[in-house]
């Protein structure tokens, strides 16, 4: 990578959202990146019909769409391809079909341009949506690490501790359902459809969260693990009583369900990071995926800092949720940091967080394989 190198086009694919962005900075400088540009082309309209993402259906509409996002993206960020030096692509946890789409497109633009095609992940970049200008731009930007991240993206619930740019380890994880699955199988069992998660949250600021006491599955265990399919159960339960009472299921009854069903699973996230706090001492700590863009979770991580006298940082609404500026911030810093192995890649639908494996011996950062050559 020549010593000019400064714009990124950075592709998602993940799911259902097909996503472009342009993010401009010199890894070689002390500056920090830009998201000049951020387009989300959302299928949501397309999956609440069948109250759920359907793989299948998700892939055939990424392919029409990806390319007007690339060019919608330079045309905002006001750049063509030649301007280009860098391609990010997720890679994966995702959807196999899905993914595939970007992969190949951010290959085949890779190799028409000569550029190189850097392959991300997927939750790395969630993490990294907690950099989009705020705490660079902040007087803290060198006090950051180690910085304690809570992930809560679809299908995945983590706590991570992160002691540099590109050094993770995994501290805690779902055994089960993840929050946001609690959430959009809760929503389905109450007859919200699809998105689950934020048509619970806006219909819970109209209910009462003390109305139904649902367990908080795992919240006084000696451990950082999460479980939420109890949880999912005991709404059912709780649905199928009063279906089975005189009561009905009616729309204040829903809205009290939801706000018990939020708050059940928002308490289970801050104590299990609370409990990680105390056991990291983490300078910052941090919130990532999509479920961040939750308020009450917002509110109550924001409060938690203020009560351990940490930092706590947040994404915008807009990069809280799938988007490509997040994957091309976590490039940026690959690059940043020399963190990138040059190598070919696939898509790949379980790929994990890959975590430093001398963390404990405190010795030097992995470094994470990407990068393709074209």
């Amino acid at each position: 990578m020549s010593k000019k190198f400064k714009t990124i086009l950075a592709l998602e694919s993940s799911c259902d959202e097909t996503a472009a962005a342009v993010i401009e900075g010199n890894p070689r400088s002390e500056g920090y990146p830009r998201i000049r540009s951020n387009i989300v082309a959302s299928q949501t309209t397309i999956h609440s019909r069948h109250g759920g993402v359907i793989p299948e259906v998700a892939a055939r509409n990424h392919v029409p769409v990806i390319i007007p996002c690339v060019k919608l993206a330079l045309k905002q960020a006001g750049k063509e391809l030649k301007n280009v030096d860098l391609i990010a692509v997720t890679q994966g946890p995702g959807l196999i079909t899905s993914l595939m789409v970007g992969v190949q497109t951010a290959k085949t633009l890779g190799i028409a341009l000569d550029i190189p095609v850097v392959p991300i992940n997927h939750l790395e970049a969630h993490i990294y949506s907690n950099f989009a200008g705020k705490i660079q731009k902040s007087k803290f930007k060198n006090q950051i690490f180690p910085a304690l991240i809570l992930i809560v993206s679809g299908g995945h619930t983590l706590l991570v501790i992160m002691k540099g740019h590109g050094n993770f380890k995994i501290v805690g994880e779902t055994l089960d359902d993840a929050a946001g699955e609690a959430f959009d199988k809760s929503a389905k069992i109450l007859g919200l459809g699809y998105p689950g998660g934020p048509r619970i949250s806006a219909l819970a600021k109209k209910g009462n969260p003390k109305t139904f006491d649902f367990p908080r599955p795992m919240i006084k265990s000696n451990n950082l693990s999460f479980s939420f399919s109890g949880l999912k159960t005991a709404v059912l339960y709780t649905v199928q009583n009063i279906a089975r009472s005189s009561k009905k299921l009616d729309n204040k009854t829903r809205k009290n369900l939801a706000a018990s069903v939020q708050q059940a699973i928002v308490d289970v996230l801050i104590s299990k990071t609370e409990q990680a706090i105390k056991k990291f001492h983490p300078r910052t700590i941090m919130l990532g995926g999509g479920v961040s863009a939750n308020e009450l979770l917002r509110k109550n991580f924001k409060l938690l800092g203020e009560k351990h006298r940490i930092r706590s940082v947040v994404p915008d609404p807009e990069f809280a949720t799938d988007n490509a500026g997040m994957i091309g911030l976590a490039a940026y810093y690959r690059y940043k940091n020399k963190k990138i192995k040059v190598k070919n890649f696939e898509a790949d639908p379980n790929l994990k967080l890959v975590q430093e494996t001398s963390w404990h011996r405190g010795e030097k950062a992995f470094a994470s394989p990407t990068a393709m050559p074209m």
